[in-house]
C-alpha cells in the first residue's frame, strides 16, 4: 500500500520532535524569529526524502508549509517545492514571506534559480532600493546580480551599480547589506577597471571589516575578499 501523504500538523510535530536548542541559538544570532524550532539541516533534508508521494502532492504539502512562517517548515518547503508549479507573481509572492535570510537563500538557489521568469523578477526587485519595509525581495535581486556578474552574463552596467551601492549599501538593512555588499565584491574581482572604485567603497563602508570567520576562509570584507580572490587568478 502506498504511504499516507503526511499532514502540515504532522510535519510540524515531527520538526518539532527534531529541535536542536544549539541551532535555535545559532538561528536566532543570525536573524531568526521565534517561530522556530531550531532542526539541524540534515534532518530537514531526510524528512524531504521520507514524504513520498508525487511531485503535485508534495509542492501542495510545500505551500502549506510556507505559509506557517515557521523557519524550519519553510527550510522543508524549499526542497518540496516544484518550480516549473510556480507563476512569476506566486515566487514573488513567496519570496516576500520569507522569514530569515538562510531560508532565503536557500529559496533562491532551489526554486528561483531554476525558474524561468529569474531574469524579469531579479530586474523588478532590483527596483526596490533600500531601505525598504520587505528586505527579502531586494536582498534576492541583489543575490541574483552577483551571480550574474560572478558567471560573466550580467548585462547591467557595473559603473552605475556601484554609484548605487556606495549610495545605499551603508544604510541599507542588514539582510540586504549581504547581497550588495556580495555584489561589490563580484564587480571588483571581475571588472579589473573598476577594482579600485569597488574596494575604495569597501573600505569607506567597511562593512564585515571585524566579520569572524575560520582559519583559511576569506573575510566577506570588500578590499580584502578581492585582493584574495583577485591573487587566486594570478
Amino acid at each position: 500500500m502506498p504511504t499516507p501523504l503526511p499532514t502540515i500538523k504532522q510535519l510540524l510535530a515531527d520538526l518539532e520532535s527534531k529541535g536542536n536548542e544549539a541551532r535555535r541559538k545559532h538561528n536566532t544570532k543570525n536573524g531568526a524569529p521565534s517561530n522556530q524550532f531550531g532542526v539541524k539541516h540534515g534532518d530537514i533534508r531526510a524528512i524531504a526524502k521520507g514524504i513520498k508521494a508525487k511531485p503535485d502532492e508534495k509542492h501542495a504539502l510545500a505551500l502549506e508549509l510556507w505559509k506557517t512562517g515557521n523557519v524550519d517548515a519553510q527550510f522543508l518547503a524549499c526542497l518540496l517545492l516544484n518550480p516549473k508549479s510556480l507563476s512569476a507573481s506566486e515566487i514573488d509572492t513567496l519570496t516576500r514571506a520569507t522569514t530569515f535570510a538562510h531560508v532565503a537563500d536557500w529559496f533562491n538557489s532551489y526554486i528561483v534559480a531554476q525558474h524561468a521568469d529569474k531574469d524579469t523578477l531579479r530586474k523588478k526587485w532590483m527596483k526596490e532600493k533600500a531601505p525598504h519595509r520587505n528586505p527579502w525581495p531586494a536582498r534576492a535581486g541583489w543575490h541574483f546580480t552577483a551571480s550574474a556578474i560572478n558567471k560573466g552574463t550580467s548585462q547591467d552596467d557595473p559603473e552605475a551599480l556601484l554609484t548605487r551601492i556606495e549610495k545605499e549599501l551603508a544604510k541599507a538593512k542588514p539582510e540586504i547589506q549581504w547581497t550588495m555588499n556580495n555584489t561589490l565584491a563580484a564587480i571588483g574581482i571581475k571588472h579589473a577597471n573598476l577594482r579600485k572604485r569597488a574596494v575604495a567603497i569597501g573600505e569607506k563602508v567597511g562593512l564585515y571589516k571585524d566579520w569572524p570567520v575560520s582559519k583559511g576562509c576569506i573575510i566577506p570584507y570588500v578590499p580584502v575578499w578581492v585582493d584574495a580572490m583577485v591573487k587566486r587568478t594570478k
